[in-house]
């Protein structure tokens, strides 16, 4: 048997690599970046260290407010997109006898074995003009001249519509598989139909599933800067797109910094938005108990 003495140094050890890996790969970077945003951008170097806001109020500019709004728009709509998709299958997922269960579970998951640029990449095969989906409407006879897809903002929506959908779908699932099904059985002996039950039962009590799977693909769709730029042709320019060029091509990298502080400052938001929801539908279902 381990002693206690043992098991304590063990736990302190496992304790000080974790805060010491946090430290140096998260709480370090975003402070370094958060000094970046309050400094200058110098003639002949990177950054001059002169204490300023203006990096900040330069984001009022209103080519700035359209790209975070036409972000916000792009995400919104794939994070919709992807909550549609993936609620369903998510719940089929979750009530699959375990053997199926299991294997369901692997197909989700393999595309994280896979690059998700080499799978971008295999969506341009399956969009151009030429590619197997014209290739295949055209056999079918449902079309008589190629679609132009590939190069346009409805290509990058499938683009990231696809690389996002199992971080929705994976939340989901785990909430979904801890439901009670008493709450369902309850409901439908008092009269509910399937819409009912859905809207008042499954919905409230999955809501921080769809809110932690929402944030998954949310901030990730706003800042996914190669997919617009590969699909998408860089006609959609994403908050990803604008932090790309102001790190690499402007050389601006305290405005490139701010725009990355403000992203995390809304992360950051939507998190605690999350940890609300969930300790009140704790507090709830505990109440139903």
């Amino acid at each position: 048997m381990v002693k206690k003495g043992h098991k304590f140094c063990f736990k302190n050890i496992s304790v000080t690599l974790i805060w010491c890996w946090l430290g140096f790969f998260a709480l370090i970077p975003t402070f370094l970046m958060l000094m970046t945003s309050l400094v200058q951008q110098g003639d002949t170097e990177l950054i001059r260290l002169q204490l300023t806001f203006a990096n900040y109020f330069t984001l009022f500019n209103s080519i700035y407010l359209k790209i975070f709004a036409h972000s916000l728009l792009v995400a919104f709509e794939v994070t919709i997109i992807c909550l549609i998709l993936g609620y369903p299958f998510a719940y089929i997922l979750a009530k699959l006898p375990e053997s199926l269960k299991n294997l369901a579970l692997l197909f989700v998951i393999i595309p994280f074995w896979t690059s998700s640029l080499i799978r971008t990449y295999a969506i341009v095969v399956i969009l151009k003009t030429k590619g197997l989906l014209n290739t295949f409407l055209l056999w079918l006879g449902l079309i008589h001249t190629p679609l132009q897809l590939l190069y346009t903002n409805t290509a990058a929506t499938i683009g990231l519509v696809y690389s996002l959908l199992p971080f929705m779908i994976l939340p989901l699932y785990a909430n979904i598989e801890k439901l009670d099904s008493r709450f369902v059985d309850a409901a439908r002996d008092l009269g509910a139909n399937s819409w009912q039950v859905f809207w008042k039962i499954l919905v409230p009590l999955t809501l921080p599933g769809i809110i932690a799977g929402s944030m998954l693909v949310l901030l990730p769709a706003m800042s996914l800067f190669y997919i617009s730029n590969i699909l998408g042709g860089a006609k959609t320019m994403l908050i990803g797109n604008l932090i790309e060029n102001q790190f690499l091509a402007a050389r601006n990298w305290p405005l490139g910094a701010t725009v990355s502080v403000v992203l995390t400052l809304f992360m950051a938001l939507m998190f605690l938005t999350y940890v609300k929801v969930r300790s009140k539908n704790t507090a709830d279902m505990g109440d139903l108990l």
